[in-house]
């Protein structure tokens, strides 16, 4: 009778230590944190988490109403096209010949030339200077007055081939000013560089014809000073000397044209070897019909006729070198239309009406997250170390922890 009851009576008679640790030995993964328990925090703590950010919305929309608004204007221009020059369009009909002629021009690509046009140094420190920047910016450097430019203005090409010039400012009409003067600048810039193959030409030519003009106004007073008398006129040095100064001119003219051509054009290209035979032909013209020293019965002749006639000489040359550049001048710039150098403003910046920033309500509710999140963060933190503390276990880590951050920072 008393069998059955034995194992009962094992189990009541087993000792209290034995009991405790087992108990000990199984737990059920304490430090692990389940949907439910996650959800008890976030409900004791709902006031906070729901009031706090709340308030910082509130409060982070008010201080964004306390902000100036900020308006953006823009404007979209096509830069000039370039287009191939007469001597490319040559070389390219050649074929596979065309390849001996090497590249011609470095044609660059427009949209990004413009864009650095659009952000250089030159251009910024004109529109400091138009709109007084340094006193609008409140910078006493006008580095800082282009910094802050660059940080109010923003230019990209997209691939349609036009140019976006977006300007911010505080005040609409200004930002549209700001944006439109780009466009106006860049123009002035371009007239003082030269970026097409055909204003390169044109350039080149347009300081050759300054110079021929200046040598021809000192050649024409230093004609007109020499007194001409009746004997003189009798020598008629017109046809002795005018064909000289022609082909010395021509001579010339030539070099400068195969100077000119070396910037787009290799030495072994058609036109070129064309051009240096054509350089080549008027030089033994020249050389057969020189007429560098005076005739016999010419230098016989007074002083003051012979400084006449070498006068006369130079005089018609220099007037048949300003000539010929004038036309290849002419030349140059019916070319430089043709590419067609002129800024085309798709779409002019006007005064916005809507303001770009500060955008108050995406403020708001940025801050009003940000702040739901860092509070949700810190009630997880703040019961995951009230957990801790009631294991001996993690409160000895704790405390072992406090203890090096303290000794860290020299506190004992």
């Amino acid at each position: 009778m008393s069998a059955p009851d034995q194992p009962a009576a094992t189990s009541d008679s087993m000792p209290a230590g034995q009991a405790a640790s087992g108990a000990q030995a199984t737990p059920a993964d304490a430090d692990d944190i389940s949907l439910l328990d996650l959800a008890q925090v976030v409900v004791e703590n709902l006031r906070l988490l729901v009031l706090a950010p709340l308030v910082c919305g509130l409060l982070a929309f008010g201080a964004a109403s306390l902000i100036a608004p900020t308006f953006t204007a823009s404007t979209r221009i096509m830069p000039p096209q370039q287009q191939a020059s007469g001597a490319a369009g040559l070389i390219q009909s050649l074929g596979a010949l065309g390849g001996l002629a090497g590249s011609v021009g470095g044609i660059k690509n427009p949209i990004d030339q413009y864009v650095a046009f659009l952000k250089s140094r030159s251009l910024q420190d004109a529109l400091i200077d138009r709109f007084a920047l340094q006193e609008r910016y409140d910078t006493a450097l006008r580095e800082d007055a282009r910094r802050v430019l660059s940080g109010r203005v923003r230019i990209s090409g997209g691939k349609d081939g036009l140019i976006t010039i977006e300007a911010d400012d505080t005040n609409p009409q200004f930002a549209a000013d700001v944006a439109n003067a780009h466009v106006l600048e860049l123009g002035q810039l371009l007239k003082r560089l030269a970026v097409t193959e055909a204003q390169e030409r044109r350039v080149f030519f347009q300081a050759q014809l300054e110079a021929a003009k200046a040598n021809l106004v000192r050649a024409e007073l230093a004609l007109k000073a020499t007194g001409v008398g009746v004997e003189t006129l009798k020598s008629d040095p017109k046809a002795a000397v005018e064909g000289v100064a022609r082909l010395r001119a021509s001579v010339t003219a030539q070099e400068v044209k195969l100077a000119a051509m070396r910037g787009y054009l290799a030495d072994t290209a058609p036109e070129f070897r064309q051009a240096q035979n054509e350089l080549t032909a008027l030089r033994a013209q020249l050389e057969k019909n020189r007429l560098e020293t005076l005739p016999s019965s010419a230098a016989s002749a007074a002083d003051g006729e012979t400084s006449y006639i070498e006068r006369y000489r130079e005089f018609k040359y220099q007037e048949t070198l300003f000539e010929l550049f004038a036309k290849q001048y002419e030349v140059a710039r019916i070319d430089e239309a043709r590419e067609g150098a002129t800024i085309q403003v798709v779409d002019p910046a006007v005064a916005p009406e809507r303001k770009a920033s500060p955008k108050r309500s995406l403020v708001a509710a940025v801050a009003t997250l940000g702040v739901f999140f860092v509070l949700l963060l810190w009630v997880f933190v703040r019961q995951s170390l009230r957990n801790a503390s009631q294991d001996p276990q993690a409160a000895a880590k704790l405390e072992r922890l406090h203890s090096a951050w303290r000794g860290l920072l020299g506190r004992r």
